[in-house]
């Protein structure tokens, strides 16, 4: 399998003031991105929008791989956080689904993911998330890709990066809404792992990842398993440190009352999903909480059944952000 790493280097040589390139029919940008668009299912949504952009964003520290696509006239700009072990090119149904909703839709790889660059899954801090999502948002503003309002959905640790900003930078960062996909604030059975990691995090550096069927979709788990070549294969001990001084930090945090949505499927076994919805009532105080009794934790990538169920809130969601605005 192809691991796509090669974009990048086309990526800079095309990229002009803007860190983005448009991508348009018959451009040998357009051709080599290809076979990264049919290999995630990316290509299918071509036709439902006026216009995508592709590039590489540095930060100074990273260069965050980046995708706008955009629809006729977009309604605002949803920003996608995706979860660890991810890449953007997994999220191509939450993508329709905010096409489909009239919004221009910034996708991007976290750093360690995907094809941005950083070590593989691990990060050396989480404010380092924050920085780069506050880079990418003032860049894409700068050069006029971002129209108002601002839409921040985030899966799993994307959810607690996106909820770490809106806590922090409160009425700056910008946010008419923001959508948290069965959100991490602590592991599952973090009171038997924290132990364990203090133990091991000394002696090893990395350990190895153990693929569970993270989503009723049987097609998508085997899919991460065996025929996506950007998946770690590695959990990062680093970056368990990481996540272990950022969820103080998290809890420290004073309440926003921002129009917030959570949805959270009660079959998680990757998230304390119960002590983290607790939490996150209490620092959104006007949050809308959704549970499916049937979800596991992959909620943009559940069995058709599910997945539709999960969009219809956040339709409604979203369609009340966009009144609020208007």
């Amino acid at each position: 399998m192809h691991n796509f790493q090669h974009l990048e280097g086309l990526f800079r040589q095309a990229a002009g003031e803007s860190s983005l390139s448009q991508l348009k029919p018959g451009d040998a940008l357009t051709d080599a991105v290809h076979d990264y668009f049919r290999h995630y299912g990316l290509e299918t949504l071509l036709n439902d929008t006026s216009e995508v952009h592709a590039g590489f964003i540095d930060t100074g520290r990273f260069a965050l791989w980046c995708q706008v696509w955009s629809p006729p006239a977009p309604t605002g700009t949803a920003f996608v956080i995706h979860g660890y072990f991810d890449h953007l090119g997994l999220y191509r149904h939450l993508l329709g689904c905010l096409l489909a909703k009239g919004w221009r839709v910034v996708l991007w790889d976290l750093p360690g993911h995907g094809l941005s660059s950083g070590p593989r899954a691990d990060i050396e801090d989480f404010d380092d998330y924050q920085h780069c999502l506050a880079h990418l948002q003032a860049t894409l503003q700068a050069q006029g890709m971002a129209p108002t309002p601002w839409l921040g959905v985030g899966q799993s640790t994307g959810a607690a990066i996106l909820a770490t900003d809106a806590l922090t930078r409160r009425e700056t960062a910008g946010w008419a809404g923001i959508v948290l996909l069965a959100p991490l604030v602590r592991p599952w059975r973090w009171s038997q792992s924290s132990w364990l990691h203090l133990i091991a995090s000394p002696f090893l550096k990395e350990l190895p990842r153990k693929y569970r069927p993270n989503s009723t979709d049987e097609q998508f788990t085997a899919f991460l398993r065996d025929q996506d070549p950007l998946q770690p294969g590695r959990l990062s001990v680093a970056w368990i440190t990481a996540m272990r001084r950022w969820m103080p930090r998290l809890l420290a945090l004073e309440p926003n009352p921002l129009p917030t949505l959570i949805l959270q499927g009660e079959q998680d076994l990757t998230v304390d999903w119960e002590w983290n919805l607790a939490v996150l009532e209490e620092k959104f105080p006007n949050a809308e909480i959704y549970r499916h009794p049937e979800a596991r934790h992959h909620l943009v990538n559940e069995a058709d059944p599910i997945r539709e169920v999960l969009f219809e809130a956040l339709d409604g969601f979203v369609d009340n952000v966009v009144e609020r605005g208007q």
